[in-house]
């Protein structure tokens, strides 16, 4: 991107892990909470990163930036998580530059999410930009960037039937519960965490399941107060959660803790209990699986779960894929435009200073000189000629380079743009 006139990083470059080739465990590893993310980009400032965004959710951390290097990226996240640089190889992946770019419209609209469209990771990376522009990394190619990204998202989501149906982690776990109990409607069911995933996991199980023996324990405990208030559920202590477990059939674990939350030393279970461990990093120990009677599943296991709704999503992926080649060539045309931008800057502070010299040799030679009329005149032939320059090295896209050069040389531009 050196070309481009963008950032003092040589290069754009995606890195990060995803579902594909990182377990719950690995990924994990790599989470990032808020205070994580800002801690990075305060880093990355220190350092003269000028452009740089981080996403972190159960799914995947992902960072795109302007670098020298991918290693300067990849250190940031190791720096800043439990990761290490060898752990993060064997699974990662680095984009660069276009490629990159490509990965961010992949991602952005729901073709590279764990559940086929969906739209959860769109919010994510509006919000990861509005942090990097409120600590100073980012610039007008990551706002033009995510900009395209979320406009193609809202045409996949308006003009094809890849979002159809209801489909996110938080239903394919009411999914679950509908497929292995007889009667939902009379299972206890106990919500720990009632963040964003934890409310429509809420919803979904109200609405599915008929069932309102739903008990809500949240860290902070006015929330769940609020998401209980509509629904007519009950809240309970953080300091009842023990005693709330013993009672229930299902557990759905769904905070934002990066350590476990749910341990063995809290489990003291008088009945089968379903344990549905909806975060990352990992919210239910491992170990929990060795008591009697409890079954614990991971989101992993949740999101393989297909159907009717997914198989229909499938049918618009190629739709899809044409808005986001359609967005994506829109970006790379505004793109081009950034090699040329400074000759073409610079050629227009050329111009002015001549017809500002023209007009002052004029008024003093011409009696009554009409100094506006002039003024508007000489600014409406340059832009005229300015336009005529813009569309030529548009449209040229091959001969740009020489183009440049050779304006550079007409107009004595050199020094002017390399400044």
């Amino acid at each position: 991107m050196e070309d481009y006139n963008i950032s003092r990083g040589k290069h754009f470059y995606t890195i990060g892990l995803s579902y594909k080739k990182a377990d719950a465990e690995v990924r994990g590893h790599f989470s990032l909470d808020d205070t994580g993310k800002t801690n990075l980009l305060e880093q990355a400032k220190a350092e003269g990163i000028d452009g740089l965004i981080v996403t972190s959710t159960c799914n995947r951390t992902e960072i795109y930036g302007f670098a020298q290097h991918p290693f300067q990226l990849i250190k940031l996240l190791c720096e800043h998580t439990h990761g290490t640089v060898e752990e993060f190889e064997k699974v990662a992946y680095v984009y660069k530059n276009k490629d990159a770019i490509s990965h961010m419209f992949r991602v952005g609209t729901g073709l590279d999410s764990q559940i086929l469209g969906d739209f959860e990771i769109i919010s994510q990376i509006k919000s990861a930009f509005t942090q990097s522009k409120d600590i100073g990394v980012s610039n007008p190619f990551l706002e033009r960037l995510v900009n395209a990204v979320i406009q193609a998202s809202k045409r996949i989501k308006n003009e094809t039937g890849i979002s159809s149906g209801a489909t996110s982690v938080s239903f394919a776990s009411v999914q679950y519960i509908l497929k292995n109990f007889e009667n939902p409607a009379d299972l206890n069911i106990l919500l720990f965490g009632t963040g964003k995933i934890g409310r429509n996991t809420c919803e979904n199980l109200v609405k599915h399941t008929k069932n309102h023996h739903i008990t809500l324990i949240n860290r902070t405990k006015d929330k769940a107060e609020k998401i209980a208030g509509k629904f007519d559920l009950t809240v309970k202590d953080y300091a009842d959660l023990q005693a709330e477990i013993r009672q229930a059939d299902v557990l759905i674990v769904a905070t934002g803790a990066q350590n476990p939350t749910i341990t063995k030393d809290l489990i003291f279970n008088k009945k089968d209990l379903l344990i549905l461990d909806l975060s990352i990093p990992k919210n239910v120990a491992n170990e929990v699986e060795e008591l009697p009677g409890v079954s614990l599943i991971h989101l992993d296991h949740l999101s393989q779960i297909t159907d009717e709704t997914l198989e229909r999503r499938k049918a618009a992926i190629p739709q899809a894929h044409e808005i986001i080649a359609e967005m994506e060539a829109d970006f790379n045309s505004w793109l081009e435009t950034r090699k040329f931008a400074p000759t073409i800057k610079a050629l227009k502070k050329k111009l002015r200073t001549m017809k500002d010299a023209e007009v002052d040799f004029q008024r003093k030679k011409i009696e009554n000189f009409n100094e506006r009329q002039a003024e508007v005149l000489g600014d409406r032939i340059i832009q005229k000629i300015m336009n005529q320059f813009a569309n030529h090295l548009k449209g040229d896209s091959n001969s740009t380079d020489e183009s440049l050069e050779l304006i550079q040389k007409v107009f004595q531009l050199e020094e002017t743009v390399k400044r």
